[in-house]
């Protein structure tokens, strides 16, 4: 006659030297919680990747592609355009998104975007108004304006509110985002010292027109165009930590 099963089986004693193979092993989330996929995020990623394109689409068929694309406007338009539709693939594939360093970097451009057109280049005092004598474009050109500097911006920003996860940016990111800006400054400047004086549009934006300011002025523009996008950066940073889950509301935040 064999003696029962215990129903309760004790551990075995820990072995010197040798971790616990239970704590210190790590389980990947989606070995718990099996991926699914996101078909409204999906929908809305593709629209968002469309009106980007079609912002810049537009411009570059009513202008030379060389100088079109030496716009921040449309470099941020087509980071847009190719972020949202790797993120609608993934969406669909029920795969990881992407960074938090990738998505705040598409949102803080496009918001410098929407905010530098609308507060400082569109009719504005202060001798920055991009529009001129010329006064509003219309036609296609004005749907292009729309676009890229208005219907990106709001809905790149409804998306990162709505449909992506806080807190996956980190401080430190913020001073690695304001690198590209301030780099396309210097790059603005040295285009415009290399075209011949008289060139229309030899400086892409009034703030770094050496022409008007000289290089103290453009040194001061920048400077304070600098610390903006910084502080920026770091409010983009804190509104990503503070706001709520619209993914799973319910979910424990760290």
């Amino acid at each position: 006659m064999t003696a029962p099963i215990p129903r309760d089986i004790p551990d075995l004693p820990a072995i010197p030297g040798i971790a616990s193979p239970i704590t210190s092993s790590f389980v990947p989330a989606t070995a718990v919680v099996a991926p699914t996929r996101r078909p409204r995020a999906t929908a809305f990623r593709i629209f968002v990747a469309l009106v980007a394109a079609a912002g810049v689409t537009i411009d570059l068929l009513a202008g030379s592609a060389l100088h079109v694309l030496a716009y921040f406007t449309i470099q941020a338009n087509i980071l847009v355009a190719v972020t949202f539709a790797v993120s609608a693939r993934r969406a669909w594939a029920a795969r990881r998104p992407l960074s938090g360093a990738v998505t705040g970097a598409t949102l803080l451009y496009i918001v410098i975007t929407g905010l530098v057109y609308h507060l400082i280049l569109t009719d504005r005092p202060g001798g920055f108004s991009m529009t001129g004598e010329a006064g509003a474009p219309t036609g296609w050109p004005w749907v292009a304006d729309q676009l890229l500097h208005t219907v990106t911006p709001i809905v790149v920003i409804a998306d990162w509110l709505l449909l992506t996860h806080p807190g996956r940016t980190a401080l430190r990111h913020a001073a690695t985002w304001v690198l590209y800006p301030l780099f396309y400054l210097v790059f603005s400047l040295i285009r415009g010292a290399m075209l011949a004086p008289g060139t229309p549009d030899r400086y892409l934006y009034p703030f770094v027109d050496v022409d008007r300011h000289g290089y103290v002025g453009i040194l001061g523009n920048t400077a304070i165009l600098g610390l903006g996008f910084y502080a920026l950066a770091l409010v983009t940073i804190a509104v990503d930590h503070l706001r709520p889950d619209p993914v799973r509301p319910r979910a424990r935040r760290p």
